[in-house]
């Protein structure tokens, strides 16, 4: 078949080689203890947009740094059993969404909340305060200094906090937790699943932030991954620390948080992508010790996916 990358055997082989720092679980274990002192001081506004059946409430919460969040919940009105809930997340630059994006699952008697990213489409806040290039580019937001201070490592940990405040609403049932999403959404799923274990079933579609070497190597840093050169070109313009950012991009790079997953997983792939590259998705997937199974489209890139959606929805289920 044709292909951009690897043929699919040496895929379901490939281990990944952007650099892992050393102290990679120390620096997620920090950032989960300054996530769980942090209080989330929940509040919950009702939307202008409702139904009969479905009530819809905006959900705000404060981040690690004081940002304040925003994501949508939308559930059953007045529902008398347990609910499972659905995490949504959505591509680079976007946002939650559209109310009648989520009423598909809430039909089904699901929860859903889809969370606003801090600094793209949404109402999430995005409190700066670091170096550098803060006018595009979160991927290498904060890369100028502390590695604490990188942006994804806030996006992450709003992923796992908005997971724990989920579990905490009325009628859910802590044993259905799941999370979805492609691309930006599909590695904000798999980081989700990593920094908070109770989610029991993921199904990320083409994950980004995955392998930045990987995707350096193969000349892909354009489209989503163009801030890679743009840094370069900004900052390290003879490419003398260019391991050293690599090595500080391992921190939010999923690859690496991808083996502390414990549910259930559900990839979607498509392997002529150009986007996020079928190699870096497989070097996360390929870390997970999970039970898991692959959806492979051969003939389509970084673009819908056929059958896919239906798919995600039969897993949910427990039909497929």
């Amino acid at each position: 078949m044709p292909t951009i990358d690897m043929p699919l055997s040496q895929l379901q082989a490939y281990s990944g080689i952007n650099p892992r720092p050393t102290d990679f679980d120390e620096y997620w274990e920090r950032a989960l203890q300054e996530m769980r002192e942090t209080d989330s001081q929940v509040e919950l506004i009702p939307s202008a947009f409702q139904t009969s059946t479905v009530e819809c409430l905006d959900l705000y919460f404060t981040g690690v740094r004081g940002a304040r969040i925003h994501a949508k919940y939308a559930r059953p009105r007045d529902s008398k059993q347990l609910q499972p809930a659905v995490l949504r997340f959505h591509g680079y630059s976007g946002n939650a969404g559209d109310w009648n994006d989520l009423l598909g699952f809430v039909a089904l008697g699901f929860s859903v909340f889809a969370l606003d990213c801090r600094g793209q489409g949404g109402y999430s806040e995005d409190i700066g305060g670091v170096k550098g290039n803060t006018l595009n580019g979160h991927i290498i937001r904060g890369l100028e200094g502390h590695p604490d201070h990188l942006l994804f490592r806030h996006i992450f940990l709003d992923t796992a906090q908005l997971a724990s405040i989920a579990l905490t609403m009325p009628g859910i049932d802590p044993e259905q937790l799941y999370a979805t999403g492609w691309s930006q959404g599909g590695a904000l799923t798999l980081a989700c699943a990593a920094l908070e274990p109770r989610v029991r079933k993921l199904a990320p579609v083409y994950p980004f932030l995955s392998d930045y070497r990987r995707v350096w190597e193969m000349d892909l840093a354009k489209d989503a991954y163009a801030e890679l050169r743009t840094y370069f070109r900004f900052f390290d313009p003879q490419h003398e620390r260019e391991d050293e950012i690599f090595t500080t991009l391992g921190y939010i790079d999923i690859q690496h948080l991808a083996a502390r997953i414990k549910g259930e997983v559900l990839l979607g792939v498509g392997l002529m992508d150009t986007v996020c590259p079928p190699s870096t998705q497989y070097a996360a997937y390929n870390k997970i010790t999970s039970i898991k199974r692959t959806e492979i489209y051969p003939d389509y890139g970084h673009e819908g996916l056929p059958g896919l959606n239906d798919k995600i929805f039969q897993f949910f289920l427990g039909n497929y």
